[in-house]
């Protein structure tokens, strides 16, 4: 079982969902939330912050990222988080949880090293499964 996910998305109702699956499929401990991309990169530089000043706090140990909302969208969290802070949090992945069927998006998700899949919505009991043996 992870320690700590981070679940980034601008729909309450898919972030609900992932709450409520991650917890039954008790597939983490911990579930974050932010609802688009700015909000999870200030997250992650607040806890470079806590990091530099030794207070504790919790890493998250992967991350469920949408592509597409408003604010900054997946894809500028990716670019932003890999030009700035990636080398900050070497063990998170990121696992794209994402609507788009268009094979550019999953082409352009390769580019990443931090991303390890890339998976359709809705988020389910048994992708979760799937993925424990890799995250646990």
């Amino acid at each position: 079982m992870l320690k700590t996910i981070l679940c980034v998305d601008d729909d309450p109702i898919t972030l609900m969902l992932c709450k409520k699956v991650i917890k039954k499929a008790e597939f983490s401990e911990d579930v974050m939330f932010a609802n688009n991309g700015q909000e999870a990169y200030e997250l992650f530089q607040t806890l470079v912050s806590k990091k530099n000043k030794s207070e504790e706090f919790q890493l998250p140990q992967l991350i469920f990222l949408d592509l597409n909302m408003p604010v900054m969208n997946g894809w500028e969290f990716l670019d932003l988080f890999n030009k700035t802070i990636s080398n900050e949090f070497s063990q998170t992945k990121v696992i794209i949880l994402s609507s788009t069927i268009d094979p550019a998006d999953y082409n352009k998700a390769k580019q990443y090293d931090v991303v390890s899949h890339f998976l359709s919505k809705p988020i389910t009991v048994e992708m979760l499964e799937n993925l424990k043996p890799i995250y646990s």
